[in-house]
């Protein structure tokens, strides 16, 4: 059996020559070892942190040292000895650093100890690597290939036995927030549900939307998938999730105590969509009273106004709201920003940094003859809105929705859930390209939703000034086109008339960027998205972030939860120069 995880203390006081001092370098790569030797030689006392098994680093993977013709394995040898043999270097390998605090004599480090061996008694007999069901990828090798939790001994940079190198496996890399799956399956395994939450909410400030809305990458990378089923993580997710709203229904679990605040600028976010609150929820934590501007009367974003309320109810929406504005987060709802409150407008009231997470609401036009001619055009994302705001009058009896998304799926389910007698999609690719979830796809069939699948819109026919159908003519897919789906070609002469009284565009959406001035400084794409620095979701214009549908176009919750993590670690470095 491997050992367990450890956890200890390192105490730092400082660096410099003088002697006396002890000195915390993290990593195990050229400059981390130049740097351990330097300070141990002048006296200070060194603890080497490295979170692999061995040092050495991409130093393993040169083929000459830099700005020298010297191998870098006879260098990188060479260093790694004069380390390890150093009587004032204490090599830590395996060894992560999960926390820093401030003493008043330099600081206090929080190490994180992995299982070191595979045994202690190993004889190398290599029977781990063959039967370990643990695939992650490999880094070494770019992440190109998977590999085994074990780490071979092959070369002198690494121990003299196996080691057990649980680096990140293929569900958690697949996953764009990185959540630790493979520890909170494990603790819903033991029982410890709440435990399990807390885990996902350290990546995750959405989990009981993530469990019923997102589209699980985790489980497509799953290694079980490759023996039978993938293990159901989103599911495991809601569970938890679901297990909470139980305990705190019943009055045995209360919301946990808001952070102190110790930060007094004052940041404002404009939007409350997934990715603007994960930015108040990340902000708050460290120790900020942001405040959320939105200009609907409901929170969420895209997740109110665009999902429907069977895929995602309402009452789910408030509670994780209500989760993080029990932070510190303050909400102003109705409050557009816009001609009456501009972003210099916020500025002038303090705002140090503002975070436009403004989504994606704008609908495509579909550019076909008729279109603008006949009444019985609504948007996809027009139509979702009025629904899901309340309104629940059908648009009318016999309705097609033009798109393969899950918003053209949304909007046909819902369409038949208004009262639509007949609705029909009609989508241009065949049904392995189409984005929209598979199973979404499979629900909307059962209800009742017909898909024309390998057609598209040619022409809107309509009479006295009203929709009565759409021409449409059928097509072949072609070559590759920019998206990596092959190009769908009309075919000559095979036009085709589907009736109905209301055409449902769900082709896409843009952001809406009507609130900014003609003169903006912001730098705007050609699909009206803002351009930041991808590291840190910086725009242009200094103090100013964005994030989320916003930047990319559509996308999906979890990535733009991601952006949000992303832009707030910008907005606190931000802050902090």
């Amino acid at each position: 059996m491997a050992r367990t995880e450890t956890e200890r203390r390192e105490t730092a006081s400082g660096a410099g020559r003088e002697g006396g001092q002890s000195v915390l370098v993290v990593g195990g790569d050229i400059a981390a070892l130049e740097a351990a030797l330097d300070l141990a030689d002048g006296g200070a006392e060194v603890h080497l942190v490295e979170k692999a098994p061995f040092l050495g680093g991409s130093l393993t993977q040169r083929a000459t040292f830099p700005d020298s013709g010297v191998p870098a394995y006879c260098r990188a040898i060479s260093m790694i000895r004069a380390a390890r043999s150093h009587p004032r270097i204490h090599v830590m390998t395996s060894t992560g650093v999960s926390g820093v605090s401030s003493l008043e004599e330099g600081f206090e480090a929080t190490l994180r100890t992995g299982p070191t061996r595979v045994t202690e008694d190993c004889d190398d007999c290599g029977a781990c690597v063959l039967v370990c069901p643990i695939k992650p990828y490999d880094r070494f090798n770019e992440g190109l290939t998977l590999r085994t939790a074990i780490d071979w001994p092959s070369s002198p940079f690494h121990e003299a036995r196996p080691n057990i190198e649980l680096e990140t496996p293929a569900c958690q890399e697949a996953c764009p927030v990185h959540i630790d799956i493979r520890r909170y399956v494990g603790l819903i395994a033991e029982g410890s549900y709440q435990e399990a939450l807390a885990v996902v909410r350290e990546r995750n400030p959405l989990p009981a939307i993530c469990g019923r809305v997102c589209n699980h990458p985790c489980e497509d990378a799953c290694n079980r998938g490759r023996q039978d089923q993938p293990l159901s993580i989103d599911a495991l997710k809601r569970f938890v999730t679901d297990h909470e709203v139980t305990l705190r229904s019943e009055g045995k679990l209360t919301w946990p105590t808001p952070p102190r605040k110790t930060r007094k600028e004052k940041v404002a976010v404009v939007g409350a969509g997934p990715a603007g609150l994960t930015v108040a929820h990340d902000l708050a934590l460290a120790g900020f009273t942001p405040t959320v501007f939105e200009a609907s009367p409901v929170p969420g974003g895209m997740l109110h106004l665009g999902i429907p309320e069977y895929r995602l109810p309402r009452d789910v929406i408030e509670l994780e709201v209500e989760y993080i504005t029990n932070l510190g987060v303050e909400i102003l709802y109705d409050t557009r920003v816009g001609p009456d409150l501009t972003l210099e407008d916020l500025k002038k009231k303090g705002y140090k940094a503002i975070f436009l997470g403004i989504g994606a609401h704008k609908g495509l036009k579909l550019k076909v003859p008729g279109e603008d001619e006949f009444e019985g055009f609504m948007d996809c994302i027009i139509f979702l809105r009025q629904v899901n705001l309340g309104n629940h009058e059908k648009p009318g009896d016999k309705v097609i929705v033009i798109g393969g998304g899950n918003s053209a799926i949304d909007a046909a389910r819902t369409a038949l859930r208004v009262g639509c007698e007949e609705v029909h999609i009609v989508y241009r690719r065949s049904i392995k390209e189409m984005p929209a979830n598979p199973w979404e796809i499979e629900a909307a069939q059962e209800e009742g939703v017909k898909i024309s699948y390998l057609a598209a819109p040619a022409r809107i026919l309509g009479e006295s000034g009203k929709v009565v159908g759409m021409e449409c003519v059928k097509m072949q897919l072609g070559k590759l086109d920019a998206s990596g789906r092959r190009r769908p070609v009309p075919i000559e002469g095979s036009e085709f008339v589907i009736d109905a009284d209301v055409i449902v565009p769900a082709i896409s959406q843009r952001p809406d960027i009507s609130f900014l001035p003609d003169d903006t400084e912001l730098e705007i794409s050609r699909w009206d998205s803002f351009v930041i620095d991808e590291s840190n979701g910086a725009t242009n214009v200094p103090g100013i972030f964005s994030g989320g549908d916003a930047v990319t176009g559509p996308s999906t919750v979890i990535w733009a939860i991601e952006a949000g993590h992303r832009a707030a670690r910008g907005i606190i470095d931000y802050l902090a120069e």
